[in-house]
C-alpha cells in the first residue's frame, strides 16, 4: 500500500501559524506523515511537531480577538489558496464575530499537519481535504467530519504543450509520463480512477513525482502531461497545453465522478462532539454566510479578505479571474457533510491502493446529523 500524504503543501510557505511556542526548523522542513496506528499525541509534542513539518511562525490579522462572552476557538488548515477563501471571508466579513466566535485561523504547510495539531489536542477543529481525514480515520484518529467547505479537488489534468495534439484523452497517457505531486497524494489517486474509469492500464503509465512546483517540469515537456492546481493550469494552457479533465469544473466532475467529491472541511475531535455542538453549529453557521458571500461578492472583495502575506507576489489580477471562474462550481451552498461525495473520494482511495475495502466506515467519520435542527 502505498502511503499517503496530504492533499497539497501551502500556497505561501511563509504565511504559517500561529502557534504558542517559538518556530522550530525551517520553512523547507518535511511534512511529517501520519504516525502508526496506536501513536500517541500530546498537546506539547504536536505543537513541536506541527512546527518542525510546516516551519511554523505567528501571523498577525489571521484571528479575532475575544469579545466579551465570545468563545475563542483554534482552527488549523491547509494553507493552500482556494482552500482557505471562505475561512478568511468568513473572518473579515464578520461572520464569526455574529455568532459569538472570536476564531484563529491557523495556517499549516499541507493538511496533515493540521490533522496532527487537532487529534494532538494543540487546536479545536482541523479544516482539511477529506482523503486526509479518511487516512486520519484509518489510523486511528478519533475525529468526526462535521463540516464541508469545499466539493471538488483543486486538481486537473493537462498535456504539456509540445504533446497537445498527440494525448487527447485519458487513455492515450499509456506509455507516457505523467507528472504528480507525490504517490499516494490527493492528485495521484484521482489519476488512477481517471485511468481506471478510462478502462486504461495505470501499470503501462510512468508516474513522476514532482512535487508542488509541476508547471516548469510540463511546459518545457519532461513530463507528457500533469496534475495541476490552479494558476500553473491556466499557464500551461495559455503556452499550448492541453487541458484534458478539469476536477474544478462541477459539470467536469460529474462527467468524469458522479458528482461532487468532497474535499475542504471541518474536523472535531469525537470525544468532545457532544460538549462543542452549540458551537459547532454556530460555526457552521457563519461558514456558511462566508460561503455565501464567496459566491456572490465581486472578485475583488474577495481578494481583499485574504491575507497580504498570502498574495505577496502573486497576480492578484490572475488570482480574480480564477476565483471568478471556479467559485460556484468549488464551494457548497450548504455546509453539511455531503455522504455521497464522501463515498466518491473513498473509491478513489480503495482504487488508487491507499485504503482496503471495509477499512474506514464513513458512518463513523461523517457526522451528518452534527447541523441538523
Amino acid at each position: 500500500m502505498v502511503p499517503a500524504m496530504g492533499c497539497c503543501e501551502a500556497t505561501n510557505p511563509n504565511l504559517l501559524g500561529p502557534v504558542s511556542e517559538p518556530p522550530i526548523g525551517g520553512p523547507d522542513a518535511t511534512v511529517r506523515r501520519w504516525p502508526a496506528p496506536g501513536a500517541e499525541w500530546d498537546r506539547r509534542t504536536t505543537l513541536r511537531g506541527l512546527a518542525c513539518a510546516a516551519g511554523v511562525i505567528a501571523v498577525s490579522g489571521c484571528g479575532d480577538r475575544p469579545g466579551d462572552g465570545a468563545t475563542a476557538i483554534r482552527l488549523a488548515f491547509c494553507g493552500q489558496l482556494l482552500c482557505v477563501v471562505p475561512y478568511e471571508v468568513s473572518r473579515v466579513r464578520g461572520h464569526f464575530a455574529a455568532q459569538g466566535l472570536a476564531v484563529e485561523l491557523i495556517y499549516t504547510r499541507g493538511g496533515n499537519a493540521a490533522m496532527q495539531a487537532l487529534v494532538g489536542g494543540a487546536v479545536d477543529y482541523a479544516g482539511t481535504s477529506f482523503d486526509v481525514a479518511l487516512q486520519a480515520a484509518a489510523n486511528g484518529a478519533p475525529i468526526r467530519r462535521v463540516a464541508s467547505t469545499g466539493r471538488l479537488p483543486l486538481f486537473a489534468l493537462a498535456t504539456a504543450p509540445a504533446q497537445a495534439g498527440a494525448v487527447g484523452s485519458v487513455a492515450a497517457l499509456e506509455g507516457r509520463t505523467v507528472g504528480i505531486s507525490a504517490l499516494g497524494n490527493a492528485d495521484h489517486a484521482l489519476l488512477l480512477l481517471l485511468l481506471d474509469q478510462a478502462g486504461a492500464d495505470a501499470g503501462a503509465v510512468q508516474f513522476a513525482a514532482i512535487g508542488t512546483n509541476v508547471f516548469d517540469a510540463l511546459r518545457i515537456g519532461q513530463v507528457d502531461a500533469a496534475m495541476l492546481q490552479e494558476p500553473a493550469l491556466s499557464l500551461i494552457v495559455e503556452a499550448g497545453g492541453r487541458e484534458l479533465v478539469n476536477f474544478m469544473e462541477i459539470e467536469e466532475a460529474r462527467r468524469h465522478l458522479g458528482g461532487p467529491y468532497a474535499f475542504m472541511g471541518v474536523s472535531v475531535r469525537s470525544a468532545e462532539r457532544e460538549a462543542r455542538l452549540p458551537e459547532i453549529r454556530k460555526l457552521a453557521a457563519a461558514l456558511a454566510a462566508g460561503l455565501a458571500d464567496t459566491r456572490a461578492l465581486p472578485p475583488a472583495d474577495v481578494v481583499a479578505a485574504l491575507p497580504a502575506a498570502l498574495v505577496a507576489g502573486g497576480d492578484v489580477d490572475r488570482l480574480g479571474t480564477v476565483i471568478e471562474r471556479y467559485r460556484q462550481s468549488l464551494y457548497p451552498e450548504r455546509v453539511a457533510v455531503d455522504v455521497e461525495a464522501a463515498g466518491r473520494v473513498l473509491r478513489a482511495q480503495e482504487v488508487a491502493g491507499l485504503l482496503q475495502p471495509g477499512q474506514v466506515d464513513l458512518e463513523d467519520l461523517l457526522d451528518a446529523g452534527a447541523l441538523a435542527g
